[in-house]
This record gives C-alpha cells, sequence and structure tokens, in this order.
C-alpha cells in the first residue's frame, strides 16, 4: 500500500480536469437547450427544472471531486474491498425497498431525489479488481486469479439482472478490457465475439438456422483435423457447447428481458416494426441529428428538441440535441473530447509504475469507453435502445456522482 506514496507530489493531470469541466459545461448547457421554452422566463434557479437540479448535481461533484483530490490516495486502495461491500449491500437493499422506473427497479427514492447504487458499483468494482490483482499476481494461488476476478464482477452483473437493469449489466463487460491487458488469453475475446454474432444471428434468423450454420462450420473443421483424434474431440466439445448456447439464447431472450427491451432488439434486427414504439424513438433520434447538418441549426434553436419529439432528450438521447444545435461540427468536437479522455486515461495507465494505478485505469477506462460507445450507437440505431446515460453530459445525480467519483480517484492516484 506503500508504493502509492513512493512518488513526490507534484500536481494533478490539468488535461484530464480541463476535460472533466468542459464535458460537464457541454452537459449543463445542453440540459438547458432541452428544457427552454421560447418567450418562458427559463429562470436558471428554478429548482423545478432539471437544468437547476443538474446545477446543484455538478456543484456537489466538484465537491466530491476536491474531496478526493484531498484525501491520503493509501485510503483509496485500503477501502476498496469495503467499498465493493457497502455498494454490494446497497444493490441488494434495492431488490426490496428500490422503486422501479423504466421497466428497472434500480432505484433508492430519497425525497424528491433518486439514487442508483449500480452506478456507484462500478467504480467499487474497478477498485476492488485493481486491489485484487494487484495482491493476487504476487500470490502462489494464480491459477485462481481469473476465477476469482470474474466472480467480482459477475455478482452485480446478477444482482442487476434482478433488477431487470440489463443495460447496465452490460457495461460490467467492459471489464474485459483490464483482464485481457492483464494476461487474459485472446482467444477469450474471439470467443466473445464469436458468441456475440451467434446470439445475434439466433434472435435474427431462429434456431434452426444457426445450427444448421454450426453444422456446417462443424463439418468443416472434421474434414481439417480428421487425422488429429485430440482436435476432433475438441471439434465435438465445441459443437456441443454451441449447440447449447443457441437453445439458451432464446430462453434467456424470452424469461429475463422486459416486454419493451424485446421491442428494441426487434426492431434493430428489423423483425417487427413499432412506428409508435421503439422505432418512433429511433427514428425520431435519427432525424434531430441529422437534421443539424454541418454546423448545426444554432443553440437554443432546435425545432426536434423544441418539439418534444425525441425522448428523454436531457438523459439517455441527451447526444440528439447536441446534434440537431451545434450539427457535425458539435458532435465530433464531443467525440474528441471523449475520445481525448479515454486515451489520455490509457496513456497514463500504461505509463505508470506502480500497478494498482494501472489497473484501476484500465478498469475506468473501459467502463467510460462502453458507455460512450453504447449510448452514441444507439441514438443513431447501431445498437438496441438500453437506456444508459452519456457520462458527464446526461441528467441525473447518480451517474455524475459516480462519473466524477470515478475520474477523480484516478487523478488523485496519478498524481505526480
Amino acid at each position: 500500500m506503500n508504493d502509492l506514496n513512493k512518488r513526490t507530489s507534484r500536481g494533478f493531470d490539468a488535461r484530464l480536469i480541463i476535460t472533466y469541466i468542459a464535458l460537464i459545461i457541454i452537459g449543463w448547457m445542453t440540459i438547458y437547450s432541452t428544457c427552454y421554452v421560447p418567450d418562458g422566463t427559463n429562470a436558471i434557479f428554478d429548482i423545478s427544472q432539471p437544468y437547476c437540479k443538474q446545477l446543484i448535481w455538478i456543484g456537489s461533484s466538484l465537491l466530491i471531486g476536491i474531496v478526493i483530490l484531498l484525501i491520503d490516495k493509501q485510503l483509496i486502495q485500503h477501502y476498496a474491498y469495503y467499498f465493493y461491500i457497502v455498494c454490494l449491500l446497497l444493490m441488494v437493499l434495492v431488490l426490496i425497498i428500490g422503486t422501479e422506473i423504466s421497466g428497472a427497479k434500480a432505484w433508492i427514492k430519497i425525497g424528491s431525489f433518486s439514487i442508483q447504487p449500480t452506478e456507484f458499483m462500478k467504480v467499487a468494482t474497478a477498485l476492488a479488481l485493481a486491489k485484487f490483482f494487484n495482491e493476487g499476481k504476487t500470490s502462489n494461488e494464480k491459477r485462481y486469479v481469473w476465477l476469482i476476478a470474474g466472480g467480482l464482477v459477475l455478482l452485480p452483473i446478477i444482482i442487476i439482472m434482478l433488477q431487470h437493469d440489463a443495460g447496465s449489466a452490460l457495461v460490467f463487460a467492459s471489464f474485459i478490457i483490464l483482464f485481457y491487458r492483464e494476461g487474459l488469453s485472446g482467444v477469450l475475446l474471439i470467443l466473445v465475439f464469436i458468441a456475440a454474432f451467434l446470439a445475434i444471428f439466433t434472435l435474427k434468423f431462429k434456431e434452426l438456422y444457426a445450427i444448421a450454420l454450426l453444422t456446417a462450420v462443424f463439418i468443416g473443421f472434421m474434414i481439417k483435423d480428421r487425422t488429429q483424434k485430440k482436435l476432433m474431440r475438441r471439434d465435438v466439445i465445441v459443437f456441443v457447447i454451441s449447440i447449447v448456447f443457441v437453445f439458451s439464447v432464446n430462453l434467456l431472450y424470452e424469461h429475463v428481458l422486459e416486454p419493451h427491451q424485446k421491442r428494441r432488439v426487434e426492431t434493430i434486427l428489423g423483425k417487427t416494426a413499432d412506428p409508435q414504439g421503439a422505432d418512433f424513438n429511433l427514428n425520431q433520434s435519427k432525424i434531430a441529428i441529422g437534421s443539424g447538418g454541418f454546423f448545426g441549426k444554432g443553440y437554443l434553436k432546435g425545432t426536434q428538441t423544441k418539439l418534444k419529439f425525441v425522448p428523454e432528450q436531457s438523459t439517455d438521447f441527451i447526444f440528439c440535441a447536441i446534434g440537431e444545435e451545434w450539427g457535425f461540427v458539435g458532435t465530433m468536437a464531443v467525440f474528441g473530447l471523449y475520445l481525448f479522455l479515454i486515451m489520455r486515461i490509457l496513456s497514463l495507465s500504461e505509463k505508470h509504475r506502480i500497478p494498482f494505478v494501472r489497473y484501476y485505469g484500465y478498469g475506468i477506462a473501459g467502463i467510460i469507453a462502453v458507455h460512450f460507445f453504447v449510448n452514441i450507437g444507439m441514438t443513431i440505431g447501431l445498437v438496441p435502445i438500453i437506456g444508459i446515460p452519456l457520462p458527464f453530459l446526461s441528467y441525473g445525480g447518480s451517474s455524475l456522482w459516480a462519473f466524477t467519483t470515478m475520474l477523480f480517484i484516478f487523478i488523485k492516484l496519478n498524481e505526480n
């Protein structure tokens, strides 16, 4: 633990802090725009409006960030497991007393505000994995490292799925980036992509066609490996596992996903049309982004935004308002900020000589990247609409607090 204080303190990474401030300012301006009413009062300090509440979240987030920068960095590593356990208990508590919002029972309501423990669980899991890898890689039981690390990720995923929040559960798959960096076989990554393709193929064309495809591939490998019994046995095992996987896809699809989530998946796959539901939301999202053109319609001048055509404009679909009002130039600027943030975290993590910081950096870089790419992807129809926020931009206290905590912990750990 003392290795965290070995380097002489000279300051924090200003580029990360500036990028953070730029993103939260863009987020607040966009939230204000989505609520702006022409010829209305639009008072900034009207507590009934989301943009005023977001100001409170931003102010409290900045306070959280300052507190993190002032604490002893040794405490962060020391209490990593405790933080993980507390967040895990809060998520279990949600199952008992939680409030259901948009089909997911993932919130604890406190007066007029709601807190989503899942957001903080992401930070806690990144810290717990960093601490575990830091200790596990030096132990004599290395064969159990990946098993236990996988358990640390799988446990919150199971609880999140019980909350019917598939979007948040998907985010935890981002830790595979950390696993791969720390030595997990690339073969597993290939298997993950193959499994994803097989799942999509099964949902699109049903089990019969998926089994036919697998059988054709299996026969090809059997012919190729016909002279090597060991490889032929491997081919048979893989084929059987693949068949079981194909049948489990629809089973999980029918019994795990909520009806509205199924409709969104079917719409993306082109299996059904839902003009007034998922199709409508996605089409309005595309119209809003496309109507912005190259330079956009101008701040506070987005007609799709003002007429409330786009759903969840200040949360999940906030990117649409940016695309409409700031156009291609604005969206590319936002893209640039996120890519810089992610690459900066990875670069600093890779250069850091203390393993704990590297583990944590890769963990949070993966989380931010998945949130960014999935959120943008769902607004333009590349991925199903699963409802996860755009980091630092989307309206919401839980998300902003959690991502601020996540980033400023890294800034503190990287202090040099």
